[in-house]
């Protein structure tokens, strides 16, 4: 048989050769690098048919004389590696190209793209090298498996709550209003009861967010909850209630189902982009709805003296909860403050990483 030259296509990274040589069912082949010129020789069906094929290429540069090549029922795969990690400017030592080599464009780089990719392969290594350091947590499928159920029951508590204040608000209008706490209060108290965890959660480790902005959230609703509806009767048939709690339960019915789902590795769009979104108008209402709470509960703690502390006989006087209630205003406001801010930092950090995932 006729030795005839087949097509060769080529592409390079930092550090080694790609050659496609375009022979289908190659056999018999002969593949090696003796002083820098690579020579291959096989028989196969290539671009003149069945025959045997051959070609010679003299490097541009030194390359390693191990070549590693791989036959498939269409082409043959040769890879050839570089001593050095550097870019080459052709493939050839003769400037003229022959005429049976050609680009790779399925492997084509260029020399910025091919130094990202190699970026990227590093950066994959790193990780698997340190993750393979990273102690495993025994553990951890347990602490998914119970955050998971917190964040179900406490979602299925504010759905029940949401729910149940919308059809009655559609039914009874602006009646519903005056009776919300006697409706509500039981499932609000187990909730909010149970919102301690959030507390708890980073205190031990179980999540890794601060301590302190769960805590003023948690202890600042339950002093409105337990403090100023749940010991002031007065309190209890006021709109303010409605307002609190409808509130409340729209920033949770987003905000549990994330975590839930987060606790299975699995992410909504749409939801994590409401659990992130729709505080900024809710949470700032629930803080104003809260301090209004507060201001009308400050002459039935006056009159009632509830919760006043008598000072001696000799004073004549006592001092009154509603300088505590005062206090309370201005540290809710600065916790407003604090908890925004880091709200805020948790938003811009998440969509920072999603968009550079993306690209």
């Amino acid at each position: 048989m006729q030795a005839l030259t087949p097509h060769v296509y080529w592409a390079q990274r930092h550090g080694e050769i790609y050659l496609r040589v375009e022979i289908s069912d190659a056999q018999n082949l002969s593949i090696g690098v003796e002083e820098n010129i690579l020579h291959f020789k096989g028989q196969g069906h290539g671009a003149k048919g069945e025959n045997e094929y051959e070609f010679s290429l003299e490097f541009l540069k030194p390359v390693k004389p191990e070549v590693k090549h791989k036959s498939t029922q269409r082409q043959v795969n040769i890879t050839v590696k570089k001593p050095e990690h550097i870019w080459w400017d052709r493939l050839t030592k003769q400037e003229k190209k022959p005429l049976f080599l050609a680009p790779d464009f399925d492997r084509w780089l260029d020399e910025s793209d091919a130094e990202m990719e190699l970026r990227e392969k590093e950066e994959k290594i790193n990780k698997v090298s340190i993750e393979s350091r990273v102690h495993k947590d025994p553990f951890l499928g347990l602490k998914k498996g119970f955050l998971f159920m917190y964040n179900l029951v406490q979602f299925l508590g504010y759905s029940w709550i949401f729910v149940n204040m919308t059809v009655r608000l559609f039914i009874l209008g602006q009646d519903s209003f005056y009776d919300t706490f006697h409706t509500i209060a039981d499932v609000m108290y187990f909730c909010q009861m149970l919102a301690i965890m959030e507390v708890i959660n980073p205190a031990v480790g179980l999540v890794k967010t601060g301590v302190m902005p769960a805590f003023i959230q948690v202890m600042g609703r339950n002093f409105i909850l337990f403090v100023i509806f749940g010991t002031l009767e007065d309190m209890q048939n006021k709109p303010v209630v409605f307002f609190v709690f409808y509130l409340w339960s729209t920033i949770e019915i987003f905000r549990y189902p994330f975590y839930m789902l987060a606790c299975i590795d699995t992410e909504w769009k749409l939801l994590t982009w409401l659990r992130y979104t729709i505080w900024i108008p809710l949470y700032p209402l629930g803080v104003l709805a809260e301090a209004v709470a507060l201001i009308q509960s400050i002459p039935i703690f006056d009159e009632t003296k509830l919760l006043s502390i008598a000072l001696p006989k000799a004073i004549g006087m006592s001092l009154s909860f509603s300088y505590i209630l005062q206090l309370y205003l201005v540290i809710m406001f600065l916790g407003l403050f604090i908890n925004f801010r880091h709200l805020f930092k948790q938003r811009s950090r998440r969509f920072r990483t999603k968009k550079r995932k993306a690209n």
